[in-house]
């Protein structure tokens, strides 16, 4: 039979107040605790943690802090990645977010969701869908991404938009949802 976080893994409903997960984010939550807290400066105890909560980061990631995450070890983050201030990423399944991709302030990453269904939905179970995020895609401020989106390489998604569908490789995207507003040529 599959552990509750084998489920969640699995995109299954599950049970978010299972101990294992529970513990899983008590953990992290004292890790954004400590990585919130640094200052600037402390760039050597930012690295550490950061290395810690997210075991699966490429070279020079930087989160501006505040950051919120659920788990940390479902990302998996390319090379020169920025996360400017109060971002969120329910990482409730994996989030793979490609090489020197921008988010600006407020980018909202969710993979959790609940059930349609309010009787399934008052049972307490919820699911994830997994989100896929290329390299070089710039993500504006307070924008949101929600479950089982796909953003194609370069990017650029403006500012508020809600992100309910994949976005093509490419383009400029905006809106609430957000839709293609036109592509984008090599030297944009």
């Amino acid at each position: 039979m599959k552990t509750e976080k084998e489920k969640m893994l699995a995109g299954e409903l599950y049970d978010p107040l299972d101990r294992e997960l529970s513990d899983d984010r008590l953990r992290t939550r004292l890790l954004i605790k400590e990585l919130n807290d640094t200052r600037e400066d402390e760039v050597e105890e930012r690295t550490r943690i950061l290395k810690e909560l997210i075991p699966d980061a490429g070279a020079n990631l930087w989160l501006q802090p505040p950051f919120y995450c659920d788990y940390g070890s479902n990302m998996k983050v390319g090379d020169k990645v920025f996360f400017n201030f109060n971002c969120v990423v329910l990482d409730v399944a994996q989030v793979t977010i490609g090489s020197r991709t921008l988010f600006a302030p407020n980018v909202q990453v969710y993979t959790a969701t609940h059930p349609i269904n309010h009787e399934e939905r008052a049972s307490g179970l919820e699911y994830a869908k997994p989100i896929a995020i290329g390299e070089d895609v710039w993500v504006g401020g307070s924008a949101v991404i929600c479950p089982g989106v796909t953003i194609g390489d370069r990017s650029v998604i403006g500012a508020g938009s809600v992100v309910t569908k994949d976005i093509p490789a490419d383009v400029f995207a905006a809106g609430n949802p957000c839709k293609v507003i036109r592509s984008l040529t090599p030297d944009e």
